[in-house]
């Protein structure tokens, strides 16, 4: 039996959605879906403790981290040890969440019969796809993948289908607030099969910084808040911060009351079988009218109802602040 050790939560939903739940037996401080995880021994942790942190102070110190060279994560080299494991699943995808690969290989060698290291590149959703293909081929479950991957395509084409031939209103995603990151890689890709456009995020491309005056340029006709690792909680505390800027209330998005809350940790950030939750979350959100599936409880909320239509006498926008590229989580 293939004992897999899963060292980012995506990987930890890719094998337990090909039914291998029971084969893992290491996993991540911040590996907790499927429920049946939890408990499991961690065999990565953080270096910073942001639960008590604001968005400022968070990317202060990755910002502070990265320009020093240190990875956000380290590896509890004995608790690998100790679980034997035949395969560790990781990943490469930005300069935050990746685990420091060399360190892994080293660590990989170290071990006692040294186990096979799977590197998931997921940048679009074809990657995601291929990526449960790929954890399949490497832990004896190919057809067990194929099969997943073909209900997942399935569950798109509908949500496409859904959207075709209607009105694609203007879409803005932050997967940052403060400061402002616009979300990238396969959330540009996710607007657009749910009939949106998405006038700021470049698919297949990291995010990355942008200032108030270009979101307000734009004029997004909706809003929505994905911040990177957040559950729907944390995405409505920082939604009721931006409602207090200057110049928000003159977007069309708010004055339509069409700003929108994630979990963004579950059904956006991760790069596994529930980015398609999200895709179906941002189809119901874009064109209720067509939406013919459910959306998972508490996945996602608007946060205020339309204003009314006198005209705003607030600013456009704030004074922006200077540019500084930090990339964001993502796992």
């Amino acid at each position: 039996m293939v004992r897999i050790a899963t060292l980012l939560p995506s990987a930890t939903e890719i094998v337990c959605a090909l039914g291998l739940a029971d084969r893992i037996v290491g996993v991540t401080h911040e590996c907790d879906y499927p429920p049946e995880i939890r408990g499991r021994p961690r065999v990565v942790r953080a270096k910073i403790d942001s639960a008590a942190l604001t968005s400022a102070e968070i990317d202060a110190q990755v910002a502070r981290a990265l320009s020093e060279g240190q990875s956000l994560y380290e590896i509890d080299a004995d608790a690998l040890r100790a679980i034997r494991p035949d395969l560790l699943i990781t990943q490469d995808l930005c300069d935050v969440c990746a685990l420091p690969g060399d360190e892994i290989e080293s660590i990989a060698h170290a071990l006692p019969g040294p186990p096979n290291v799977l590197r998931l590149h997921p940048h679009s959703l074809a990657d995601i796809l291929g990526d449960i293909l790929s954890v399949g081929e490497a832990t004896g479950r190919a057809a067990e993948a194929r099969r997943v991957v073909a209900g997942l395509r399935t569950r798109i084409a509908r949500v496409e289908a859904s959207a075709r031939g209607r009105a694609r209103p203007r879409v803005c995603c932050l997967e940052w607030t403060d400061p402002p990151f616009c979300a990238g890689h396969w959330v540009p890709e996710m607007v657009a099969l749910a009939g949106g456009d998405d006038v700021i995020g470049r698919a297949g491309r990291p995010s990355f910084r942008v200032e108030w005056a270009a979101i307000a340029a734009v004029n997004p006709e909706v809003v929505v808040l994905m911040p990177c690792g957040y559950s729907l909680g944390q995405a409505r505390r920082e939604g009721v911060a931006l409602a207090a800027r200057p110049g928000w209330r003159a977007l069309a998005a708010a004055a339509a009351g069409r700003v929108y809350a994630t979990d963004a940790n579950a059904f956006f950030s991760r790069s596994g079988p529930r980015v398609v939750d999200g895709v179906e979350i941002l189809g119901t959100m874009l064109h209720p009218e067509a939406a013919v599936w459910t959306t998972p409880p508490g996945s996602w909320a608007a946060l205020s109802p339309p204003l009314p239509t006198e005209p705003s006498r607030e600013p456009a926008v704030a004074p922006p602040s200077p540019p500084r590229a930090v990339p964001r989580l993502r796992d």
